[in-house]
């Protein structure tokens, strides 16, 4: 693995580039290096007696853990030290100035998918880095189609980076002998079609019918309209189900549902939507509300939350094309969802 090219050896190629460039890798580069100590303290799991305690709600009204609030400060005063001119992160109520005179700003999930930890199965960082515009205040209520760079980090049985500079996607592991994360994989792509999705399946009585016709479909096999058989997943940690579909394909779909504080489904836009479907898009899939391309939207509030369809693209497609129906009620309530030629491409 020394022989592998270091990110600290990419990141200074990419610097190069330009001005958003140079401050855009120092703050990459900022965040794997908080993202190392973080996963050595995820890494001591029961001996850190805390790191799995309740410590009170986060700004979006989740429950917080202490490693969530730990996390957060690591990479807050990691950042602080970077050429980063405003922050946003799921544990804070609002934007933070740092330094107005760079030209990007970071917003970040510093412990996605905390509920984990102690159960010992994969959380992570997120993170999105966005170039500010004349109004500082503006900075994240763009598109994520301004994205510069995006990333997440997933501390599991090895601690692997996803980074997308906006020219594919590659994939680092954390060399413990050297504390350095190594490029691992090159140019990752994602299956357009697939055999595999990821869904809370106990929340079916809550989805709409779209969805509903669409897991149907699933489940049905090689004798629905489908045509094959499909497993099914679901972890719980969007950081692990993204690196799934990057390493062997698949879909994931978290949507809106009748559940109250769901209506707008549940995971934010800004720093989870936003970065996770610009990675996705870069490898080659695709990332949806079901009705509108998640890089499409902007955020109106820090912690705006959206659904999340993403993966194999054709399987996203067949999505979309269901809400896009005139007739999606009638298509849920009939026997078999007859309609077979509406789920053929």
């Amino acid at each position: 693995m020394s022989e592998r090219q270091s990110l600290k050896e990419y990141l200074k190629q990419y610097s190069q580039a330009d001005a958003s460039a140079w401050h855009a890798a120092g703050a990459i580069g900022a965040i794997a290096k908080a993202c190392i100590q973080i996963s050595y303290i995820t890494a001591d799991g029961a001996l850190s007696a805390s790191a799995g305690a309740a410590c009170g709600t986060n700004a979006g009204g989740d429950v917080q853990k202490e490693l969530d609030v730990r996390a957060d400060a690591i990479i807050r005063s990691a950042l602080t030290e970077a050429h980063v001119a405003i922050l946003a992160s799921e544990e804070a109520d609002g934007p933070q100035t740092i330094d107005p005179s760079s030209r990007i700003g970071v917003a970040f999930d510093p412990l996605d998918g905390s509920s984990n930890i102690e159960v010992n199965m994969a959380v992570g960082t997120i993170f999105s880095i966005v170039p500010v515009p004349d109004d500082l205040r503006r900075t994240f209520r763009q598109s994520g189609t301004a994205q510069i760079a995006a990333g997440f980090v997933v501390y599991g049985p090895q601690t692997s980076l996803v980074l997308t500079l906006g020219k594919g996607v590659d994939i680092f592991a954390l060399d413990r002998a050297d504390g350095e994360f190594k490029l691992i994989r090159r140019n990752v792509r994602i299956p357009p079609d697939t055999a595999e999705f990821a869904i809370n399946l106990s929340n079916r009585r809550h989805w709409d019918p779209v969805v509903r016709v669409f897991i149907d479909q699933c489940l049905a096999g090689e004798e629905g309209v489908l045509g094959k058989d499909f497993n099914m997943r679901w972890i719980g940690s969007l950081v692990a189900e993204a690196y799934r579909i990057l390493t062997r394909g698949g879909l994931f779909l978290y949507p809106a549902d009748a559940r109250a504080g769901y209506s707008d489904g549940r995971l934010r836009l800004l720093y989870e939507a936003h970065p996770i479907a610009f990675i996705i898009e870069q490898a080659g899939g695709a990332a949806s509300t079901g009705r509108a391309r998640i890089l499409d939207l902007a955020a109106d509030t820090v912690h705006q939350r959206t659904p999340l369809i993403m993966g194999a693209s054709d399987d996203v497609r067949f999505v979309e094309n269901l809400y896009a129906s005139p007739e999606p009620n009638d298509r849920a309530k009939a026997p078999l969802f007859a309609h077979r030629g509406f789920f053929r491409v």
